[in-house]
């Protein structure tokens, strides 16, 4: 069988133009959906340099594309100390204007995986024309500053990048199925109908998967991380300075709310503390301006429960002897905070079912008649919330 007869049988041609059709989505899809490896590869770079944001340890890359060539980029990203050590003018230069701190080498990266970092660099920071968008969408506070991020916003964006993704892909098989539909009622183009059955198949697969992320996630916010009026840093307060959360959440363990602290208690420190090591004096400034003004900071509450939960903050930190991290994650890492734990039902009844009460030595749990009893002969070893009606429904529904 020649290529001509080939070319002649509709059911092949169809079944390569289907095929066609399905790569073309498929890689539509990756490109607006997965992280751009640049993105990725220049997470590293961001604990020294920054795009337009000033220097740190390093220079501010913003327009070094502009200044440097291509070619020397290469060299020195790869092996910076080669450079200095031939005797190089520009990299010697760079090495002792920023106190000859070394840069480390990246041996492992490939000249095309430079140049894609470069690019990068060259846009601002920005991969595609999606995040221009939601930039417009939700833009910074004006004067907004974040340092590099952490680990834990980093994973923070990849588990968000796995969501939308789960996403794009039901959007990608649902059009699909649209055409799989059109083609088996009307045109007939695809004889092998196989196809159309297993696409069919698929996507409802995908759908379903993606109805039940969306449908299960209904009033929770897991990994929301909105921008704050002032540039506030819990890995610098909570984590490099060791402030404990109740000195600025000082309800937590006497209220059914944390609460947001007034500013008046941020002047606890800053009224010595007029000047960050990052963003000087602008972000302290705008706490004088509020006291001065008499109006309050307008913090978005980041942490929220829907409307038909009750939850006493006071039950869990001052009885339950939980730490804040436990609800709110390892907040010490974090310069702006998210969103981080599930927070479903689910995942709270879990909490019930293993977390231990302390019974003994306790007025309030002298009623559990019956449980003192087991413990007391050995039927039981420990009391757990569940035992003590932490499934009941009405606990937190009422």
């Amino acid at each position: 069988m020649n290529k001509y007869a080939v070319a002649k049988m509709p059911h092949v041609k169809g079944l390569v133009s289907f095929l066609l059709l399905f790569f073309i989505l498929i890689t539509s899809f990756q490109v607006l959906g997965q992280t751009a490896e640049a993105e990725k590869n220049f997470t590293e770079c961001k604990a020294c340099h920054t795009i337009g944001g000033g220097r740190l340890v390093g220079p501010d890359l913003k327009g070094v594309t502009d200044t440097i060539s291509e070619d020397w980029l290469i060299k020195f990203i790869k092996n910076s100390q080669a450079l200095v050590k031939s005797g190089d003018k520009q990299a010697v230069k760079i090495f002792e204007e920023y106190n000859k701190i070394p840069m480390p080498s990246h041996p492992n990266l490939t000249d095309a995986q430079i140049k894609d970092i470069l690019l990068y660099i060259k846009n601002g920071g920005k991969i595609a024309a999606t995040a221009q968008v939601e930039k417009k969408l939700a833009p910074a506070p004006a004067g907004n500053v974040k340092e590099p991020l952490t680990s834990v916003e980093i994973k923070l964006n990849r588990e968000r990048q796995s969501r939308n993704n789960v996403g794009l892909t039901a959007l990608v098989m649902g059009l699909l199925m649209i055409l799989s539909l059109i083609d088996l009622i009307f045109t007939h183009y695809l004889k092998a109908k196989w196809i159309h059955y297993i696409v069919l198949l698929s996507g409802f697969w995908v759908i379903g998967e993606w109805t039940y992320e969306f449908t299960s996630g209904l009033g929770r916010q897991q990994y929301y991380q909105p921008d704050q009026p002032i540039w506030f840093s819990h890995r610098v307060h909570a984590g490099q300075n060791q402030i404990a959360c109740q000195y600025c959440h000082f309800t937590a363990q006497t209220s059914k709310d944390a609460g947001i602290p007034p500013a008046s208690v941020c002047m606890n420190c800053h009224h010595l503390v007029k000047k960050g090591r990052i963003t000087g004096t602008k972000e302290i400034d705008k706490i004088y301006a509020a006291i001065k003004d008499k109006k309050p900071i307008q913090w978005v509450k980041v942490h929220n429960l829907p409307d038909f939960v009750f939850f006493s903050h006071e039950q869990h930190v001052k009885v339950g002897k939980l730490e804040c991290k436990t609800c709110h994650g390892d907040v010490a890492k974090m310069d702006q905070i998210a969103d981080v734990k599930e927070l479903s039902m689910g995942w709270c009844l879990d909490c019930h079912r293993s977390h231990k009460v302390q019974f003994t030595n306790n007025k309030f749990y002298t009623q559990y008649k019956k449980l003192h009893a087991e413990l007391k002969a050995g039927k039981i070893k420990d009391v757990t919330v569940k035992m003590i009606g932490g499934e009941d429904c009405q606990k937190c529904h009422y």
